[in-house]
């Protein structure tokens, strides 16, 4: 079976044709082979056991720390998104040995 791949810009609509085919392809039966059989319920349930716990791995916790006004407006000038930035660098510091010694 031939396998035709669209790659769609976001600012452009899609064509009649594409989404004629799109409209076919999801009307048509999943068929299994060996190289993808059918997942059993064991390994659905191993998948959401790993995700739970891949979950809880990455949960942040919130914690207050104090820092000079010069250096959190420093870091709201990275944009949105800046309190993960900051928490990555702390991540990047606390393995790194050497920046930590300096740290300290």
């Amino acid at each position: 079976m031939a396998t035709v791949k669209y790659v769609l810009d976001t600012n452009v609509k899609p064509t009649e044709e594409q989404i004629a085919e799109i409209d076919a392809a999801s009307k048509m039966p999943v068929t299994y082979d060996e190289d993808s059989p059918e997942f059993t319920d064991e390994q659905y349930e191993e998948f959401a056991r790993q995700a739970l716990l891949q979950r809880e791995e990455r949960k942040r916790q919130v914690v207050a720390i104090r820092l000079l006004p010069r250096t959190i407006e420093k870091a709201k000038k990275l944009g949105k998104g800046y309190t993960a930035i900051l928490s990555r660098m702390i991540d990047l510091c606390i393995d790194d040995k050497e920046l930590l010694q300096k740290c300290l």
